[in-house]
């Protein structure tokens, strides 16, 4: 290439490098905006939930009692009518005089629930008729008659005999019996002797008997103002025989009835 070629196509190349360069630089695009935020969903709190509410058992008599049994889930508040504010689980004794429906609810943030149950009650059976048992009272005469023993003594003698302690010991007991049945009965004791000796003596020997017998059954704790004393002396024998078997029977202290 000849030098003028050179420099003509140097002198072209270096117009073309100044036009690129004064041309205007186009601005930088612009990046898009973001997304606006997506805004959180609102937290839901979950319902009270009653797992159970039972009664067991389901039907009693006045009287009786039964057991509520409870379990909730998600409450802050929880109570039973009639019983008031419990714990979220748990049980409870009842004894209701009539059939009762117990209403369980439940509250926390995210509502309330509520759930019931009935617990029937029904009166109880009427107490079996019982029979008062007639008491019928004997009168003074039988119950002395029936529960008092003659005691017998030695001859001659007025002093109660060892093996007469025994029946007078009985004797004392059934008196207060006789007592407490007939509060204004009087008893007496008579004093009997055998036909052996004077009258008068008999009637002497008869008193001492019928006192002794006395004084014997006081000392048990029998009262004193409700025994009588007399002395028939051998005026009234059981037995007519002149032997010692009937003189026995004859020498005695007998009770009787006012």
């Amino acid at each position: 290439m000849s030098r003028k070629n050179l420099s003509v196509a140097l002198l072209a190349l270096s117009l073309s490098l100044f036009s690129v360069g004064c041309k205007k630089k186009a601005p930088a695009a612009t990046p898009p905006p973001p997304p606006p935020p997506v805004a959180a969903a609102p937290e839901v709190k979950p319902a009270p939930a009653i797992r159970s509410f039972s009664v067991e058992p389901t039907s009693i008599t006045a009287g009786q009692s039964a057991t509520l049994t409870w379990a909730v889930e998600n409450a802050d508040s929880v109570s039973i009518s009639g019983i008031g504010t419990v714990q979220s689980s748990g049980s409870r004794s009842v004894s209701p005089a009539s059939t009762t429906t117990y209403r369980l609810t439940a509250t926390g943030p995210g509502g309330t629930t509520e759930r019931s149950v009935t617990l029937s009650v029904s009166a109880p059976p009427p107490p079996p008729r019982v029979e008062t048992p007639r008491v019928v009272t004997k009168s003074l005469s039988e119950m002395v008659s029936s529960l008092l023993e003659d005691v017998y003594f030695d001859y001659d003698k007025s002093d109660v005999r060892d093996d007469t302690r025994s029946i007078l010991t009985k004797n004392a007991e059934a008196l207060k019996q006789i007592f407490a049945a007939h509060p204004n009965g009087i008893v007496t004791i008579e004093g009997h002797c055998d036909e052996r000796g004077s009258a008068e003596y008999n009637l002497g020997l008869g008193d001492r008997r019928s006192t002794s017998t006395k004084d014997f059954l006081v000392n048990l704790g029998v009262p004193a103002d409700k025994l009588k004393v007399i002395s028939y002396g051998n005026e009234k024998p059981t037995c007519s025989e002149a032997n010692e078997s009937c003189y026995q029977k004859n020498r005695r202290a007998h009770f009787s009835a006012n």
